[in-house]
């Protein structure tokens, strides 16, 4: 990072000061745009097959275990992605690593539309899966670095709310994109969308290291921050992260939130078209709902989290409680679900299962924020991440397969509810100390 050296002192006039911060407040009002926006793209990308679910089972002939199968290879790739996507954005920056994955992941999107085949599809859809990897991660890292500790509440319930808005604002455009030009057209659409976001992102984005800050400014960025060297993650202390205890509890905690959240969002339109009869233009509208019931989760999450902190909470143990809170009521909705006898209530419930699983999983981004070294956020959040996403994957196939065998979703959603359940246990006897620097770890051990 480089430090203004015609910086004044600290305690230059309060004029100057306000006017330095304001040129903070410029810089995050910026980054959580960035961010907000190319998060509504990359989640249109993913939630494209979910949205053409049932016309390209028709138009290709595919089973329902083999689009479970194309929607499982998008996020097991995603999962596995995230390790490497984690230790380069610790290493290269947001910048370079976001952008480049954008500009990927788009071409990938956009090549969807022209081919046809199951495994022409598993093969992009695999590479969307490894180039969107980076994107959580990248606002995990990046309001890690342009945000104070206890003033991250907020802005990680920002990113994170572009979740629910690309998939709740994906059925309505995507299906009417589809009915008025076909699938293939709406897959090259979205693509090209994204080739243009990556470039406004690397022209305009800046890093913290690369960005010329004073002293007051680094002052306040670095408030109630524990003091950790601010050398790059080695390859050695990035596989220390995998001998500590929270670090594994994390891993199978958010495993029943990513397999929620994803098995919703594979399996929702499709649910609504098998189990409520609903067509192709009404499942657009109907299935935007609940994702929207998520959004306004993960805001309250965002409010709540800040306000524990600002009433001195220890912002660790407030999040363990959010967490678990959030991922206790998502399971006894999903239990509910199956007793809906109507599009309306299923919606409804559906709807509370989100806003609770978002709510908790918004929790779980913080908590990796307030538990981890600064310098190596995103690689405690990529192997968070990478293992919730690979159990995930689980979902869509587990899902395809029970409708196969037994034409209802109910089986499956009961397991779902079970999962929650389990990373509820995960988080509330594993999950208790915080990521330690490697070196402290190995020097701990020394010790015993």
């Amino acid at each position: 990072m480089q430090v203004d050296s015609t910086a004044g002192p600290v305690e230059g006039p309060l004029a100057d000061r306000r006017a330095r911060l304001s040129r903070l407040t410029a810089i995050q009002v910026m980054t959580m745009a960035f961010l907000m926006v190319g998060g509504i793209i990359c989640f249109l990308d993913r939630t494209s097959l979910s949205v053409a679910n049932t016309t390209i089972r028709q138009d290709l002939g595919l089973s329902a275990v083999e689009i479970g199968v194309l929607l499982s290879a998008f996020s097991f790739a995603y999962g596995l992605a995230q390790l490497p996507a984690g230790l380069s954005l610790d290493t290269f920056g947001p910048r370079k690593i976001l952008g480049i994955g954008m500009f990927l992941w788009s071409v990938a999107q956009t090549m969807m539309g022209m081919i046809s085949g199951f495994w022409p599809f598993f093969a992009l859809r695999v590479g969307l899966g490894v180039f969107e990897a980076p994107f959580m991660l990248t606002g995990l890292k990046a309001t890690n670095e342009w945000f104070p500790l206890r003033k991250r509440g907020l802005p990680m319930s920002l990113v994170n709310l572009t979740i629910v808005l690309g998939s709740a604002i994906a059925p309505p455009i995507l299906s009417s994109i589809m009915i008025a030009f076909g699938w293939r057209s709406m897959f090259v659409t979205i693509g090209l969308l994204g080739v243009v976001f990556a470039a406004i992102w690397f022209v305009f984005y800046r890093d913290r290291g690369a960005t010329s800050l004073d002293r007051d400014e680094i002052a306040y960025l670095d408030q109630d921050a524990p003091l950790a060297p601010e050398t790059r993650i080695s390859f050695a202390e990035w596989r220390g992260l995998f001998r500590q205890r929270t670090m594994w509890g994390m891993i199978l905690g958010f495993s029943g939130i990513n397999y929620t959240t994803w098995l919703y969002a594979a399996w929702l339109p499709g649910y609504l078209q098998a189990t409520h009869h609903l067509s192709l233009a009404q499942t657009g509208w109907f299935a935007s709902i609940p994702f929207l019931f998520g959004g306004i989760g993960m805001l309250l999450n965002g409010f709540v989290a800040d306000r524990l902190a600002a009433r001195g909470l220890s912002p660790r143990k407030s999040r363990r409680v959010l967490i678990c809170i959030g991922m206790v009521c998502a399971a006894l909705c999903t239990m509910l679900v199956p007793y809906a006898d109507s599009p309306v209530a299923a919606v409804l419930i559906i709807g509370l299962a989100l806003f609770c699983i978002h709510f908790a999983g918004t929790a779980g981004w913080g908590l990796v924020q307030v538990s981890s070294p600064r310098r190596m956020v995103a690689s405690v959040g990529s192997i968070q991440n990478c293992g919730g996403f690979l159990f995930a994957s689980l979902g869509p196939v587990i899902t395809g397969w029970v409708l196969d065998r037994t034409g209802s979703f109910d089986l499956a959603l009961f397991i779902c509810a079970g999962v929650i359940l389990l990373g509820v246990l995960s988080y509330g006897f594993i999950v208790k100390d915080p990521i330690r620097e490697p070196y402290a770890v190995e020097a701990a051990a020394r010790r015993d």
